[in-house]
């Protein structure tokens, strides 16, 4: 009977978490939703607790406290996607709470494992339940109900797994989407095969490999990206207005006080994030009157990257059906086409991508630990730090002025320490990060806290959206108006893409099959057709339901060149109107990026 354990035990423990987690990466990954080639929830956490686990074994120590310290910074520099970010907070949480501990008993354990938890969740500005987080804090509450009732380790980690996975079992029931497809969600599973590994270790027997799945409904169908916030009366969001900003601490203004700033905002707000960093403070919270939180603010110096959403108006755009939510503002010219027309006005030559590491530098080369030396670079304004896939894509992005892009998408998402690093490797005064995935957007902002400087980060979800994005750019302009023209310009753009079924699944209301092509639009697989070509047609359709005056379709590395020309012929026919251009860009799996601007 094991009452307590020291920092090597603690260790060895988690590289059996670690080895189950390995173990079943490939079936984690198959869990995603979406029957895309390129699921990768099993490949983030692998490659993120990897990560902690490489510095645990480098810095051993005998103090679980130091342990803990330890596995949490590798954790965090590590981590890859939104999986991978918040599985290094609920560590990084766990490491706060043992922090001056020479052992582990029960009862620190099970507490640490609740201040994980409340770590994760302040990480996550909007928590959807039936996801990690909802496994998380149930086996947390499950740990501290059973460490009033055992001091031995073992016995307690074997009650809190069978609550991890009896609530994995049931978040079917709060995603309707994972019921509809047959699975449960992807992130709470890889934290099972942790816990799983944990638990092999401190009973010294092996544990069963338990995988949970639920048989798909033929119920309604339900929209991946409105099923979870459709419970939600849009009315119901109390504190609307999402705001994140720095305040610049200056001479002359006011000393900061964290505890007299958070009461200000806690008056009407909540979800209220304050960091305080060598004289900037990261400021976020929603906010009913977003006026007063900014006047106090300014007591304590100047304001920079102000980012304010009004959360009501994303819930109805979330609720709104895809066909609704084409673009109507006008624009001029396509951002393949921009791009090339900004590279040769401005004689910029392309440089070409330099590898370090998991990724690629455009015309720098840097470590993730690398500073900017002020013999060779002089601080610009602005850094611009783009996120893409495919060498074509690249270029583009290289030829609408980023400074790093950074090679990373689906299946291959930076780490923390890789976007630090792009950040560390620029002399500017600013850095503006555009993610282009909605998977890399947690390690983004993860990455932006740990800066030494202020990072913007726009949450661009796609290639296309990056590329608008960026081509709103003005350097002369302020860190605000970028933001907010960039933003505009991102906003407008409509994005699809088509992609190979890896399973046979029934989502939307189709019945796919395995091998057939798939066009996605925004989050919804809206047809799915015998060929790339077929599919892309079908879903060039949908997205010019509402007009559309430039088309963008970006070829993928495995595009077959005849089907690209005979789409372009025939948008050229049916859209007479719209200009089509098309561009090689080079990403995997999917042959077709599509980008409707109006």
């Amino acid at each position: 009977m094991s009452r307590s354990m020291n920092g090597m035990e603690w260790a060895a423990m988690v590289l059996a978490g670690a080895e189950r987690l390995s173990a079943n990466e490939s079936r984690i990954n198959a869990l995603n939703v979406f029957p895309v080639p390129d699921g990768d929830t099993g490949t983030n956490m692998n490659l993120t607790m990897s990560a902690g686990v490489a510095e645990l074994t480098h810095k051993p120590a005998q103090e679980v406290g130091r342990a803990a310290e330890v596995l949490s910074k590798g954790l965090l520099m590590g981590a890859r996607g939104n999986s991978g970010v918040i599985l290094s907070q609920l560590f990084r949480g766990f490491a706060r709470a043992v922090a001056s501990e020479s052992e582990l008993t029960v009862l620190l354990f099970a507490n640490a494992l609740q201040q994980g938890v409340d770590t994760a969740y302040k990480a996550v500005v909007k928590p959807v339940e039936g996801t990690i987080l909802t496994v998380a804090r149930e086996a947390a509450r499950q740990g501290l109900t059973s460490a009033r009732r055992t001091t031995d380790l073992a016995e307690w980690m074997r009650e809190v797994l069978v609550k991890a996975s009896e609530t994995l079992a049931r978040t079917p029931d709060m995603l309707p989407v994972l019921k509809q497809v047959g699975v449960v969600d992807s992130g709470g599973q890889g934290l099972v095969c942790i816990y799983e590994g944990f638990l092999s270790y401190l009973s010294g027997t092996p544990v069963p490999v338990a995988f949970t799945t639920v048989p798909a409904t033929g119920a309604a169908v339900l929209m991946p990206r409105a099923s979870a916030q459709a419970k939600l009366e849009t009315e119901s969001i109390d504190f609307p207005y999402d705001m994140e900003f720095f305040i610049r601490r200056v001479s002359g203004s006011v000393p900061f006080s964290e505890k007299s700033f958070r009461q200000a905002l806690e008056r009407d707000g909540d979800s209220i994030i304050l960091i305080e960093d060598g004289g900037v403070v990261k400021v976020h919270v929603h906010s009913r009157r977003p006026g007063d939180v900014l006047n106090s603010a300014l007591a304590y110096g100047e304001l920079t990257h102000l980012h304010i959403l009004n959360m009501r108006e994303q819930h109805r755009e979330l609720l709104r059906p895809a066909a609704d939510t084409a673009p109507s503002a006008p624009s001029a010219g396509s951002a393949a086409t921009k791009a090339q027309d900004h590279g040769d006005a401005l004689g910029v030559e392309a440089a070409a991508g330099i590898p370090h590491g998991d990724f690629a530098l455009s015309g720098v080369t840097a470590s993730p630990e690398s500073e900017p030396n002020p013999d060779v670079y002089e601080t610009a304004p602005y850094g611009v730090i783009a996120v893409s896939v495919g060498e074509g894509n690249a270029d583009l992005f290289r030829s609408l002025g980023a400074d790093v892009v950074l090679s990373g998408g689906q299946s291959m998402n930076p780490s923390t320490e890789d976007l630090l690093g792009a950040i560390r490797s620029l002399s500017a005064q600013s850095i503006i990060l555009l993610p282009n995935n909605p998977n890399i957007l947690l390690a983004a902002k993860q990455a932006a806290e740990l800066a030494e400087c202020p990072v913007t980060v726009l949450p661009t979800r796609t290639i296309p959206q990056g590329m608008a994005a960026l081509l709103a750019f003005r350097e002369e302009d302020s860190e605000a108006t970028n933001a907010e023209r960039m933003t505009k310009a991102y906003e407008r753009v409509l994005t699809g893409s088509v992609t190979q079924a890896v399973r046979d699944t029934q989502m939307e209301g189709l019945d796919i099959r395995a091998g057939q092509f798939i066009g996605i639009l925004d989050k919804t697989i809206v047809t799915s057709a015998a060929t790339s070509e077929d599919a892309g047609r079908q879903l060039l359709e949908r997205m010019l339901v509402g007009g559309g005056e430039i088309v963008t379709i970006l070829t993928g590395a495995d595009a077959d060149a005849e089907e690209a020309q005979r789409l372009e012929a025939w948008l050229n026919e049916r859209y007479p109107d719209a200009e089509v251009e098309v561009q090689n860009g080079g990403q995997p799996l999917y042959p077709f990026l599509f980008a409707v601007e109006p």
